[in-house]
């Protein structure tokens, strides 16, 4: 994919050989500075730890899935089954490549492979409340805002609020 956009994305079943790329890949996307999905303004030290990665592959509900072409993982995006929902989280696409509909289809993948393989009849995200860009980028997916906000949840230690009065809001979307 390097210089070819034309190339069909897969989504498959992260390995354990890829847990340290997965968490170097959402760390670059949300706390790097390239990419329109940057968190850099509002959140900062790491978003992943191996850790955390590690205990979405050893989750049964949880389904982690990367695009991989040429060796490099492209994107990453986490399902975990939650009753009749999905919720579609830990989503990644290399800073370089975003922009190019590589998202786009990543996310679609994952909604089928929730409705197909998970049986779930709704997708839902937990998304910064003060990430209008991204709100608006799930919005014209689909989803819907719920009015369901939270204060940021520190305690789950996926970055360190910058500003204050951080949200998060819940998104859903009906298959």
């Amino acid at each position: 994919m390097r210089g070819n956009m034309n190339v069909k994305l897969v989504l498959e079943e992260a390995r354990i050989n890829h847990t340290e790329d997965i968490c170097d890949l959402v760390n670059l996307a949300y706390r790097g500075d390239k990419g329109w999905t940057k968190e850099t303004g509002l959140l900062g030290g790491d978003r992943s730890n191996i850790e955390e990665v590690q205990a979405y592959m050893s989750d049964p509900n949880a389904h982690l899935l990367v695009a991989i072409d040429d060796d490099e993982i492209l994107s990453c995006i986490c399902i975990e089954k939650k009753e009749i929902g999905a919720y579609i989280g830990f989503f990644a696409v290399h800073p370089r490549l975003q922009g190019k509909g590589i998202g786009k289809e990543v996310l679609s993948q994952a909604e089928d492979y929730a409705s197909t393989k998970l049986r779930a009849q709704k997708y839902i995200m937990v998304v910064v409340s003060q990430r209008k860009e991204l709100i608006a980028y799930y919005e014209r997916r689909g989803y819907t805002r719920t009015g369901n906000i939270s204060e940021y949840p520190v305690h789950l230690d996926v970055g360190n609020p910058l500003a204050s009065g951080l949200t998060i809001e819940y998104l859903e979307k009906e298959v």
